[in-house]
């Protein structure tokens, strides 16, 4: 294997490692390393495993010990130069006598943004930039996404039938997807910050939206409900001292039902917008202002159909399962004004195809043309 393949082969590696820490470490980036001794040997690994914890070159180098010394390290993200929960990760690299670091993309965050590669050069060792960036850059999206414009990266999620429906004429929409679908719905669930539904989705569904079993994270459940009718006796205001709730209203939300959902524990954000895309953009940079990273869109179609007429959608699952529901009342998975033309079209650039039981997963990132 010559070197260049050699590289390749740690830094993906370094890659896969760092997913490891998914839901655990935002708002920070999720980092994988690897170190190899002076011979090319891999010889340690590690990632960034939780907030405020250890950086993933710090454990690399670490479990390494005295094998890192004149070695190369690989890592997926520019190291830090800077204090902050934990000491500067360039001191540590040198402290352990790396002769050579690899590093995937850099870190946009002001407080390195480059100054970690210039520390290293500084200190006499030689940095390689740009190995498997556009792999790096995906993995860190969501974070990038927070820091470059102050809002989380946004999923949107939905199950429908062959032809687009996500309900039957009379609301029933229990269950189109099959169980594996709704177990990796919950996985989803258990790495995101928040999970947002409109009020006509609280209303025919009554839905908890927690995690079933439990993630690394517990998400924000948020309900948008202009006129504040989301229910008292309902799952969502019932567990709200439990797993926090917030209730997105409108500024003519009726005083009494305000009062009683925050008494039972919701919090309320009023959305004082003149336009829909003005106050989900006001929500975002609300949610951003929370080091929130990532948030979960699961409907309905008026919820949806506002986050894609916005702009907003990163990233869309798409649960497909294999039925025809039919009739022109059944509604469709994505409402809203769609697009005039289609120059204007979102497309999904596919990540991911792939069988859960009967359905099919069609995943991507959302590419908007106009």
């Amino acid at each position: 294997m010559d070197a260049a393949a050699h590289d390749a082969v740690a830094m993906r590696r370094a890659l896969l490692v760092a997913r490891r820490g998914e839901g655990c470490v935002e708002p920070n980036p999720m980092v994988g390393a690897v170190v190899a001794d002076a011979a090319g040997r891999l010889v340690a690994e590690g990632w960034h495993e939780r907030f405020g914890g250890p950086h993933a070159e710090v454990v690399a180098l670490e479990r390494a010990g005295v094998a890192a010394r004149g070695g190369t390290l690989y890592v997926t993200l520019e190291p830090c130069c800077h204090h902050g929960k934990t000491p500067p990760c360039t001191e540590a690299i040198r402290s352990a006598g790396i002769s050579r670091v690899v590093v995937a993309a850099g870190d946009p965050f002001p407080a390195v943004n480059g100054g970690g590669i210039s520390a290293l050069r500084a200190g006499g060792i030689n940095v390689e930039t740009g190995l498997l960036e556009t792999e790096a850059l995906r993995l860190t999206a969501p974070f990038r996404r927070l820091i470059g414009t102050g809002r989380p990266w946004v999923t949107a999620k939905w199950a429908m039938s062959l032809d687009g429906r996500i309900a039957t004429a009379t609301g029933e929409s229990q269950w189109i997807s099959g169980p594996e679908s709704r177990a990796l719905v919950h996985r989803l669930r258990g790495r995101v910050d928040a999970i947002a539904v409109g009020i006509g989705t609280a209303l025919a569904d009554d839905p908890l939206l927690t995690a079933r079993p439990s993630g690394a994270r517990t998400a924000l459940r948020i309900v948008f409900d202009s006129h504040a009718r989301l229910p008292p006796a309902g799952k969502l205001a019932a567990s709200a001292r439990e797993t926090p709730v917030l209730v997105v209203v409108g500024p003519n939300a009726p005083a009494a039902r305000r009062r009683v959902l925050e008494e039972l524990g919701c919090e309320l954000w009023t959305d004082n917008a003149p336009q829909r895309s003005e106050g989900l953009q006001g929500l975002l940079a609300e949610l951003g202002r929370r080091r929130l990273t990532n948030l979960l869109v699961e409907g309905g179609p008026t919820l949806l159909g506002s986050f894609f007429d916005a702009r907003l959608v990163d990233e869309a699952w798409i649960f497909l399962a294999p039925i025809i529901i039919g009739g022109a009342a059944a509604p469709a998975a994505v409402g809203g004004r769609g697009i005039p033309s289609l120059q204007d079209l979102h497309r999904l650039a596919i990540e991911e195809i792939s069988t859960l039981g009967p359905d099919l997963l069609v995943r991507g990132l959302v590419e908007t043309r106009s």
